[in-house]
């Protein structure tokens, strides 16, 4: 008696790929054909005996082994997060060693599938399941190291120490198959709580995140003196040995949350911190991502910090047109910034603009996105805060601000570096029928949420643009601050927003709000514009 029928329907359903790659005269022959054991997981020996009697593709068998890994993996049960203890391997996972390249890729397409991409090749093919969704891939090595680690519970450090890689380079390899599904953890990124408002119709990515970024304010030390200075307090900045403790604490807290960290070293100017290159580089080989806020610079100091490790984006700022921003930040100023765009674009590091939105600037924020369309990767702008020597300036009639937003939007298109910033923008998508974006700090406003600010001296705040005191460094670890209460009640932001169809991807912003004298708790943002009668 015949072990697979010529019209076997589990046959076809699990071999499915092979079916469509076989002739089917010689697809008939093999299901009639006797083997040894009648089971399917037998069907792939089957191929293996008649593959050179039947002129079947030499790569048959392997493509057949990884059909019936799929099956399996599809008929296990998904791991559940809630029931996951530590970090584990995927349950649903198989592995599939092949002498071909190529064959996950079959499982890619919808149509006929693409056989001339196979090649002759050692490849171990992942196959696992992330819900109902079934994932087959050709794991790369980092992979395969990654299961190994988590199997026999080797630490980071050591495998890092053997492979004479940075440690920061096998944390990203865990928090990227913890992504993927291919290890499961009970907790993965940070969420948005229960309680918080839902708004209407707003995606579920906006209430989670797998990244995190610390805005660190290394030195009050400048070489600028700005009208609108945040702060010009005499704050001394941590020695040096504490601040490499604060990026093994910065590390300790990704890790345990499985985040991709992020540094925005700033200031005053941060490169004139005196280890500022020892810093960026232990920052760079703990894996962390690094951008500069800062002035314009030599080429080769810029040079300097290329040969460590590329910044992620330099940003530097303008108010305006070249009056106007030298009024602001000194004479000349205007010019070194457009010569530093143009030595960025040379050397190929991403260049950001800010622009600090004031009552005396506002008319020339689109006139200098205009002109820095063609010189930038990026411009933006967010509201004044009215602390500090920025108490002095005036913020934009609330009229005059929505005008500005609405004829600004338009412009912030995809492929132009003009981009936007402030939530409230997120009132104009709205009214449009969205899509929304992810506002201040892609996440509505996320004070205390995907971001923290470390000032010089060690007092970790909200949000920079106001005083918003969540711990100290010297007293707290990072993980203690950000689960304290205070940065709770920053998370959450107003009440006064509550009932709104757009809270998640806007709450207005905190640091206008407090610098107006309301209540950021209790009073929305004075410069909403949102219809009431549409949320």
């Amino acid at each position: 008696m015949p072990d697979f029928e010529p019209h076997d329907e589990p046959v076809a359903a699990v071999f499915a790929q092979c079916a469509k790659v076989v002739d089917k005269d010689a697809w008939l022959h093999l299901l009639s054909e006797n083997t040894t054991s009648p089971s399917l997981e037998a069907f792939p020996d089957c191929l293996d005996a008649h593959a050179a009697s039947l002129n079947l593709p030499v790569w048959i068998a392997d493509l057949a082994r990884i059909e019936w890994a799929r099956h399996q993996a599809m008929t296990t049960e998904s791991p559940s997060p809630d029931r996951a203890g530590a970090l584990g391997i995927n349950p649903t996972l198989q592995l599939i060693p092949c002498s071909w390249s190529g064959l996950a890729d079959l499982f890619s397409y919808k149509t006929e599938p693409d056989t001339a991409m196979v090649r002759r090749g050692q490849t171990t093919i992942g196959i696992w399941k992330v819900g109902a969704h079934l994932v087959t891939e050709a794991l790369p090595d980092e992979d395969l190291l990654v299961l190994k680690l988590v199997l026999e519970n080797i630490p980071r450090e050591e495998v890092a120490t053997l492979g004479q890689v940075p440690v920061g380079a096998i944390d990203h390899a865990v928090n990227r198959a913890v992504r993927r599904g291919l290890l499961v953890t009970p907790h993965h990124g940070i969420r948005r709580t229960d309680d918080f408002p839902r708004g209407r119709d707003v995606p579920e990515e906006f209430f989670h995140t797998t990244a995190f970024s610390l805005q660190w304010h290394l030195t009050q030390a400048c070489d600028l003196h700005c009208r609108h200075c945040y702060d010009r307090t005499d704050r001394l900045a941590i020695p040096f040995a504490k601040a490499c403790s604060v990026l093994g604490e910065l590390r300790a807290f990704c890790t345990e949350r499985y985040l991709d960290g992020h540094i925005s070293f700033t200031g005053g100017n941060p490169l004139l911190y005196p280890e500022f290159n020892e810093l960026y580089k232990k920052a760079a080989d703990y894996g962390f991502s690094v951008g500069i806020l800062g002035n314009p610079t030599s080429k080769s100091r810029v040079e300097e910090l290329i040969a460590i490790a590329r910044p992620r984006f330099y940003q530097v700022s303008l108010e305006g047109l070249r009056e106007h921003n030298d009024h602001i930040r000194g004479a000349g100023h205007f010019d070194r910034v457009m010569e530093f765009l143009e030595l960025l674009r040379e050397l190929g590091i991403s260049s950001m603009v800010m622009l600090t939105l004031t009552r005396a600037n506002l008319e020339e924020v689109i006139p200098l996105a205009e002109l820095l369309e063609a010189r930038t990767d990026l411009f933006t702008f967010n509201r004044l805060s009215l602390v500090g020597e920025g108490a002095n300036l005036a913020l934009p009639e609330t009229k005059d601000f929505e005008r500005i937003l609405r004829d600004y939007h338009p412009r912030a298109h995809p492929g132009s570096p003009v981009a936007l910033k402030d939530n409230l923008f997120n009132v104009i998508r709205f009214e449009q029928g969205g899509p929304f974006f992810g506002g201040c700090a892609g996440h509505g406003c996320s004070a205390a949420f995907n971001f923290v600010s470390l000032l010089p001296d060690g007092e970790v705040h909200a949000c920079r643009k106001f005083p918003s005191l969540i711990g100290n460094i010297n007293e707290q670890t990072i993980s203690e601050i950000y689960d304290c209460e205070e940065a709770r009640r920053y998370r959450r932001g107003t009440l006064a927003c509550d009932d709104c169809s757009i809270r998640p991807v806007c709450g207005g912003c905190l640091a206008v709000t407090s610098s107006l004298g309301l209540n950021i708790y209790k009073d929305r943002d004075p410069f909403c514009f949102i219809n009431p009668d549409a949320v």
